[in-house]
């Protein structure tokens, strides 16, 4: 565990995403011929966050189980503080089978491993949390958390009042809003959109955050525009939006100041899981330099503007190069040394 109080607070899943062989149902392969890799974005961004170093925690619920002794020893060798990892003896860490085209891009279309009574990270647990949060939050700037939470009455309950304490701590909200159909409905089509129950329950915290960041169908499901001025305009506290479309352009309303720049990519893309978490991350990273203690919005200037998302980009870039989301996550020289081969 890092000796620093965390800056960066990631609440949210953590769970294995299976990768299927390229091309091929990862529900229908052999045990073998697929990648089991530790993921959920929350946790994502959490351990890029560290191998960037900024100092980060985790706030989640893992199975008494291989995998949650896995991610302990990772997010630990990672510097992550875990004071805020919760450990549920019934029910145990979330697999998600995970189908890749030849591309590498990816759909998450169901789970493995419940047992009947649902998985860990479901039953994130606010009565634990409560003690512990005031050492958590004492230093931080950053909460981020995404909507997945939502799709469980415990975890939501959970979500609800950590964003309360936040707003009372003056620590600021990020939402990446990671809108995942098969977490609200095991039966749904993975590419559905958020339907109307779902839109409510976003929405108070969609009102509370600072930052959004959204790929470009969440944006439209959401707000009926891809455009960053406009859903920062819709919302009353005009939050800084980034939008994402995959290989195209990313744009944004961050400071004051619009933009889009297009996408940064590897020599090889080999899978794109983690590639968005990555990206937030490494905003984050840079944000954390520069937000006010005084909770006032940022002032920064259109070119510093393009720097932090460049930065942002190409951590994303670099986690399309390898397998997983984690194990490819770039450490600060490998970032700085893919700007300068892109611009020479």
């Amino acid at each position: 565990m890092s000796d620093s109080a965390p800056q960066v607070l990631c609440l949210g899943e953590a769970l294995v995403d299976r990768l299927g062989p390229l091309g091929c149902d990862p529900a229908l392969a052999a045990p073998v011929d697929c990648d089991d890799r530790l993921g959920g974005a929350p946790a994502n961004v959490a351990c890029a966050l560290a191998r960037l170093g900024t100092p980060v925690a985790f706030i989640g619920r893992l199975g008494a189980d291989d995998i949650g002794n896995n991610f302990q020893e990772m997010l630990g060798n990672r510097g992550v503080d875990l004071r805020g990892l919760q450990i549920d003896p019934q029910r145990p860490s979330r697999v998600v089978l995970v189908r890749r085209d030849s591309t590498g891009e990816r759909v998450f279309q169901g789970f493995a491993g419940d047992r009947g009574e649902g998985f860990a990270d479901q039953a994130l647990n606010q009565t634990t949390l409560d003690p512990i949060w005031c050492a958590l939050a004492a230093e931080a700037c950053w909460l981020l958390i995404g909507t997945i939470p939502l799709a469980t009455e415990a975890s939501a309950a959970t979500l609800r009042s950590a964003v309360s304490q936040a707003e009372r701590d003056g620590v600021r909200i990020a939402i990446d809003v990671n809108w995942r159909p098969t977490f609200w409905d095991p039966s749904a089509d993975p590419l559905a959109g958020p339907p109307p129950q779902a839109l409510a329950l976003m929405q108070p915290f969609l009102e509370k955050a600072g930052l959004i960041k959204l790929a470009k169908e969440e944006a439209e499901w959401l707000f009926s525009s891809s455009d960053p001025s406009e859903i920062s305009a819709s919302l009353p506290q005009q939050p800084d939006v980034l939008v994402t479309d995959g290989g195209h352009p990313v744009r944004w309303f961050l400071a004051g100041h619009k933009g889009s720049m297009t996408v940064l990519a590897p020599s090889q893309i080999v899978d794109t899981t983690g590639a968005g978490d990555a990206f937030t991350a490494g905003l984050l990273h840079q944000l954390v330099k520069l937000t006010p203690s005084t909770g006032q919005p940022l002032q920064l200037s259109a070119a510093v503007v393009e720097q932090l998302v460049r930065y942002a980009a190409a951590c994303g870039a670099l986690v399309c190069s390898g397998a997983g989301a984690i194990d490819p996550q770039p450490l600060p020289s490998m970032v700085v040394e893919f700007l300068e081969q892109l611009e020479s």
